[in-house]
């Protein structure tokens, strides 16, 4: 609440109206005295939305999810102590992502001694490799905040804010700091470094244009799509790229462990690969296989991520959009004939195949099969949507078999290989992008773990979130392990409650799938729902495709 004195406010006023003013406008947590009243403060006097997680963790991913479908930096509040310990794996996971965050926390009395919540803060946020800045005093709060959420943008990680709680309701005067600017963009690596890409470039006989998720901006997608039509190239995209160039003739969709068919020969075959914001990771490579015997130019924006994982033959620090600007602008000076890899047969051949040919139906007579069902129910979901993935042996199958519409439609949660990310995920992404469903694929284990506290949030503030549960009454992975070894995988399965009815319990709606039969009751449940629906695909853990 303000103070009736216009000069000054009360603290937990004052850094609400800050971050109002620095573009925020949806924050999650959880509050504890630390927060509560700057909480109080944003809703009731900024307007601000407020999304209540159920756990600290929660807070966190939601704010991760909200970070990768807006673009902006998401914002998660809590208190002090065990509130902070709460959000250790989801700042991990958020600096692995390098997604934008911040975290509003809380510290204890510095007047207490022997508290019985005080801890390290600073240790503990800065070991997951997420930012710390420690709140230097009520006067300074308003430098402090933007501060805070400049170095968020730039390093591309969670930082957190570290406020005591004896702040809360000291007077300040407010004075407002202009919102951090945007990175630079448009730069283009002069020398040797381009002229050796533009070379290898035109002596590619089969290039292809990949596209990470740092290339995924309308400017960077027309760049790349001209300099792929330029040279004659196929278009791929990173996993969390999915979507870029959907409807272009030559798309391959994801270049790696999840190519299949005619695209797969097509990346086997390749000369060449000039890739622009993809990290390069092990599963883009294929395992390696992608990257023998060809050359490879890298483009991203920051140096560090440049032969990271696999040495390359032209590394390029600079802006995607630019550089590949830069390239056909020089190509066509040196008048560069395209290659010959775009060809009618290889178009006629994407255009014709679908991922589930040749391949065998898992299903038995009490369970279904994951990919079938995943395939037939994303496409009874309306074709605009979010869609989130958790970890597990479901994963390979819902990207190859569940489409999103455009890359900031793709949440990815397993940045940190972490199971039970995803509802809460789902979460954030839901209440970014409030026009699109949310259609979250989670396993049975994961949904136990991190997600059954969060579906109730969902409910809660009335969200758009569908969940396909591919329930194998296992931790399948590990199932999968104690097969290959011949031993009894018992230690593995769980006995769950029937999440259908879990889901109703906590105020959503639940249909259970035993077979193919019952697919068309859980299309209509989709069609038919009114708030967050939960559909429990009944899966036999020996009957599952491998994880990628």
């Amino acid at each position: 609440m303000s103070k009736p004195d216009d000069r000054t406010v009360y603290f937990h006023s004052a850094i609400a109206r800050a971050m109002k003013d620095q573009g925020i406008d949806t924050v999650f947590g959880l509050i504890g005295d630390a927060n509560l009243y700057m909480v109080d403060a944003f809703i009731r006097e900024q307007q601000g939305r407020y999304i209540a997680a159920a756990n600290e963790a929660g807070a966190v991913l939601m704010a991760l999810g909200y970070a990768s479908v807006t673009g902006k930096v998401g914002v998660a509040t809590v208190t002090h102590g065990p509130a902070v310990t709460n959000t250790l794996t989801g700042l991990v996971e958020g600096v692995k992502a390098q997604l934008p965050m911040l975290l509003l926390c809380g510290d204890t009395s510095v007047e207490v001694r022997g508290h019985l919540q005080d801890c390290d803060q600073r240790a503990l946020i800065t070991d997951t490799g997420a930012g710390f800045e420690q709140l230097r005093a009520p006067s300074t709060f308003s430098q402090d905040l933007a501060f805070a959420l400049r170095r968020a943008v730039n390093e591309r990680r969670p930082v957190a804010l570290n406020v005591p709680v004896d702040f809360q309701w000291q007077e300040v005067v407010y004075r407002k700091v202009p919102a951090p600017p945007p990175p630079p963009m448009g730069r283009v690596p002069a020398g040797e470094a381009f002229d050796n890409a533009v070379g290898i470039i035109a002596a590619a006989r089969r290039p292809i244009v990949l596209a990470g998720r740092g290339a995924i901006d309308p400017a960077a997608k027309a760049a790349l799509i001209r300099l792929a039509a330029r040279i004659g190239a196929p278009l791929a995209t990173t996993l969390r790229a999915k979507g870029l160039f959907n409807g272009e003739t030559f798309d391959l969709g994801v270049h790696g462990t999840l190519s299949l068919g005619p695209a797969a020969e097509a990346i086997g075959g390749a000369d060449c690969l000039i890739a622009f914001g993809a990290g390069m990771n092990i599963f883009t490579s294929g395992l390696g296989a992608y990257v023998k015997n060809r050359r490879i130019v890298q483009c991203n924006t920051d140096p560090a991520d440049l032969a990271r994982v696999y040495p390359v033959d032209a590394a390029l620090a600079g802006d995607p959009a630019a550089v590949a600007e830069a390239i056909v602008a020089a190509l066509d000076a040196a008048e560069i004939p395209a290659s010959g890899f775009r060809t009618p047969e290889l178009a006629e051949a994407l255009a014709s195949h679908s991922p589930l040919d040749g391949l065998p139906d898992m299903s038995t007579s009490t369970t279904v099969d994951a990919r079938r069902a995943l395939h037939r129910l994303g496409k009874a979901v309306p074709a605009d949507r979010t869609v989130v993935v958790d970890g597990g042996r479901f994963m390979g199958s819902t990207w190859q078999f569940v489409d999103a519409p455009e890359p900031r439609a793709y949440v990815h949660t397993i940045n940190f290989g972490s199971i039970g990310l995803g509802v809460a995920y789902a979460v954030g992404a839901a209440a970014g992008a409030p026009g699109r469903p949310a259609l979250l694929v989670c396993g049975d284990g994961g949904f136990m773990l991190g997600g059954l506290t969060e579906f109730n949030t969902a409910v809660r503030h009335g969200l758009d979130l569908i969940v396909l549960l591919c329930n194998d009454s296992s931790y399948g992975a590990e199932h999968i392990q104690f097969r290959n070894k011949n031993m009894d995988p018992s230690l593995s399965v769980i006995a769950w409650p029937e999440f259908a009815r879990l889901a109703r319990a906590l105020g959503g709606e639940g249909v259970t799938v035993r077979t193919a039969a019952d697919l068309a009751a859980a299309e209509a449940a989709i069609r038919n729902r009114k708030g967050p629906l939960l559909i429990d695909l009944k899966c036999d853990p020996d009957h599952m495709a491998p994880m990628f």
